[in-house]
């Protein structure tokens, strides 16, 4: 069988360098990563693969409608793993533009180039490219907020409540679309909280080792009760290879740890661990402080993996006590990542 060449949007941040690193290590595809290079995309997440004979690397922006169809005509991709956004909440409320921007309108140009390429006049995929897959990697955030029961399902009626949550669902709708109107190979994946290693420092988890280890005050929105199914990205990463690989096409996949945890309990086992790892005088918890809710900060959320599991045999391996010891420690031998 000919070597496959995937192209990994966002392949420089967080779960995208995740997600290159597992397939460089355990497939024989050949991977181009494209990166704009913004805040969240950090090369030191990939240095490891300079050397790699099946990896490349190309800085760029998927809102780029010339440098995509090069890329794609160059390259000749087969597959598609779309994880490039802008993803930090926060930034949304104080900057919407560049979510509408690159979440939006990045996301129907990378799928109008994969039309020109996969796609013929008649909107059935070309004979080399039957088996071409465009996977897209959206957010449980798309559902809205849940009360003290409740799991989200992939039936679960859409209900954003930020503008990084509206943006992300906007593009999960434009996806549906390119396969009901065009018969465009598309799979959608939406997944619950990630943590891990090469997480970009304002996320929650690497702002309480930091603030931690600094002795600075260790922020918590409001009473700290709001609840996250958290997901170790390593775990997210073979569930995003499984749906892409063998998910049926048009279909969405939920992807959630089952490790829902509120954010008070994931700041008191932080710094437990601090206190075990790498202890001082004081107990960190005595670092922990609540600070002013950020708006429309939705209370809970909860996947409902069941269709991944039961479809794909998929499960993740890491609860998330044994996860987030991993990803301490993985921050203490790499503290200029923090």
């Amino acid at each position: 069988m000919a070597k496959k060449t995937v192209l990994v949007t966002g392949g420089a941040g967080f779960i995208g360098s995740n997600y290159v690193g597992y397939v460089l290590e355990n497939f024989d595809d050949n991977v181009v990563v494209l990166d704009k290079l913004t805040y969240a995309g950090d090369l030191r997440n990939l240095e490891a693969f300079n050397n790699h004979p099946n990896y490349h690397f190309v800085k760029g922006d998927i809102c780029d409608s010339h440098l995509l169809e090069s890329l794609f005509s160059k390259y000749q991709f087969q597959e598609v793993v779309h994880f490039a956004a802008e993803s930090h909440v926060d930034n949304s409320i104080t900057g919407p533009s560049a979510f509408i921007e690159t979440n939006i309108v990045g996301t129907f140009q990378l799928l109008q180039a994969a039309y020109k390429l996969w796609m013929d006049g008649a909107n059935q995929l070309k004979a080399d490219y039957n088996t071409a897959r465009f996977l897209h990697v959206s957010t449980d955030e798309v559902y809205g907020t849940l009360g003290e029961t409740g799991l989200f399902t992939e039936e679960t009626s859409y209900a954003p409540n930020s503008p990084y949550s509206a943006s992300k669902a906007s593009s999960d709708f434009i996806v549906r679309s390119y396969f009901h109107t065009y018969g465009m190979p598309v799979v959608t994946t939406n997944c619950s909280n990630n943590y891990g290693p090469n997480q970009h420092k304002e996320k929650l988890i690497p702002t309480i080792i930091r603030k931690g280890l600094s002795g600075e005050p260790i922020p918590i929105y409001g009473d700290g009760q709001n609840v996250r199914d958290w997901l170790y990205v390593k775990d997210h990463c073979v569930g995003i290879k499984l749906a892409l690989d063998q998910g049926a096409l048009g279909e969405t996949y939920n992807i959630g740890g089952r490790n829902e945890r509120k954010n008070l309990y994931i700041a008191n086992t932080i710094c437990e661990l601090l206190d075990e790892l790498k202890p001082k005088e004081v107990s960190y918890k005595k670092q922990i402080s609540f600070v002013t809710d950020r708006p429309g900060h939705d209370f809970r959320y909860a996947i409902d993996a069941s269709k991944i599991e039961n479809e794909l045999g998929w499960k993740a391996e890491e609860t998330f006590e044994t996860g987030i010891k991993k990803t301490i420690l993985w921050y203490l031998h790499n503290t200029n990542r923090l």
